[in-house]
């Protein structure tokens, strides 16, 4: 019997997918526990246009982490830290600082675990600061840090 999977099933195969089983581990197992539906014209067309549906959401997602990207690449971003004597800084830039300044000044809403900072900004000047919007966008966002006065 040919099932459509609802779920990921170990050892059997993943969710949306088209598995040919025996007749009594279908009627026993998977379709009591809404594991599959049997692969009827209705399923398979349902799961076809299911299919289409995802695919025309996951493009209108990356075209607008495209459209975010060019947004973040076209703006900068301005953190002032405290600097005592001899330009020596007091603390450094996080990502969560850096995430706050792009909503507060370019009005662009980013996750602060985007914002892909090896390590705290913890030297005066400009630096470049990769955000990662989706997994195959990544932007990056002019961050300049200048002396609190």
């Amino acid at each position: 019997m040919k099932v459509i999977l609802l779920q990921d099933v170990k050892s059997l195969g993943k969710k949306g997918e088209i598995v040919n089983v025996n007749d009594g581990y279908a009627r026993n197992f998977i379709l009591p526990k809404k594991l599959g539906l049997e692969a009827n014209g209705k399923n398979m067309n349902d799961l076809k246009l299911q299919k289409n549906n995802e695919a025309k959401v996951a493009k209108e997602h990356l075209e607008a982490a495209k459209e975010l990207a060019k947004q973040l690449e076209a703006g900068k971003v301005e953190v002032a830290i405290k600097v005592g004597e001899g330009g020596k800084v007091f603390g450094s830039v996080s990502n969560k600082e850096i995430a706050a300044e792009v909503k507060k000044q370019l009005g662009l809403e980013i996750d602060k675990k985007k914002v892909q900072l090896k390590d705290a900004l913890k030297t005066l000047g400009t630096h470049k600061v990769p955000v990662k919007l989706h997994p195959e966008v990544t932007a990056e966002v002019t961050v300049e840090v200048k002396e609190e006065k």
